[in-house]
């Protein structure tokens, strides 16, 4: 069982606060406001609000068969001066509340290359309330390739990630972009909160539109801390962390969509409601 490197803490937002590009400024001096008030420290990154655009999207099957069973299967181009980078970003996440679970799942693959697998626990409010916090446990695995192919069957993409072996499938379903929906990501990285004991995570805002259409679908403020060891998070320091979270929630309501997560909604854009325990 792997341990914790990462601890991710996501809000939704209501896409029709982006209704200019000086929103995520907006947003970003309320979040200092909160921060100062609960003795966080707060820095602000030069070219804190450069907006850098990607597209995103997401594979399975026509029955969701992979999001089903815990597994989400994402494709990420970055853009350069509105030309796509060459190469791309492929994501395999099994998440789950259940941190045994999600840790024992073993998401190496059979592939040589730029490979990356990560542990993450994901701080979220909770679905239907404001103010408080529940936990999702992200085992991932990023690939960064000039050739990423989505088309092929599950039995295909489980040959590379084993760990999707696991998925209930006869393995001959062919895996699609879900609800034929790309999605165009707007995101900054406004700066950085200090929670003291050298507990600091990286802050982002990010709006996702739906390219065909261009509407805001769902926003997203997000803080991250990577540490060696998961016990070595100092008390203090993640008590402050969760109460600083829990007040950007409740000081600052006019902001937050209640829901699940930014993947969560993208599924939930089709004919049938997928069960889901995001």
């Amino acid at each position: 069982m792997q341990d914790v490197h990462y601890r991710e803490y996501k809000i939704l937002l209501r896409p029709e606060q982006f209704y200019a590009p000086k929103r995520f400024e907006d947003y970003w001096s309320e979040l200092k406001t909160i921060a100062k008030k609960m003795g966080v420290g707060v820095t602000t990154n030069d070219n804190a609000f450069f907006r850098q655009v990607r597209e995103v999207l997401f594979y399975d099957t026509p029955d969701f068969e992979l999001y089903k069973n815990s597994f989400i299967l994402r494709k990420r181009t970055f853009y350069d001066n509105g030309w796509p980078r060459p190469e791309h970003e492929l994501a395999v996440k099994f998440r789950s509340p259940d941190k045994e679970r999600a840790a024992a799942m073993d998401m190496a693959p059979r592939m040589v290359g730029a490979v990356e697998v990560k542990f993450k626990e994901e701080i979220l409010p909770l679905k239907d309330k404001i103010g408080e916090m529940r936990s999702l446990y992200s085992h991932n695995c990023i690939v960064i390739s000039p050739n990423v192919i989505l088309s092929q069957g599950v039995k295909d993409i489980a040959s590379v990630f084993p760990a999707m072996a696991s998925v209930d499938s006869d393995g001959d379903s062919q895996i699609d972009l879900v609800n034929n929906m790309a999605v165009e990501e707007i995101q900054v990285d406004p700066g950085h909160f200090d929670f003291g004991h050298g507990f600091e995570a990286k802050a982002t805002i990010a709006i996702w539109r739906n390219r065909a259409s261009e509407n805001s679908l769902v926003g997203e403020f997000a803080f991250q801390a990577k540490f060696h060891h998961y016990d070595d998070i100092h008390a203090k320091a993640k008590k402050l962390s969760e109460d600083f979270f829990c007040a950007a929630q409740t000081l600052a309501p006019e902001w937050v969509q209640l829901g699940t997560t930014k993947t969560a909604m993208v599924y939930g854009f089709g004919d049938r409601k997928v069960e889901h325990n995001e």
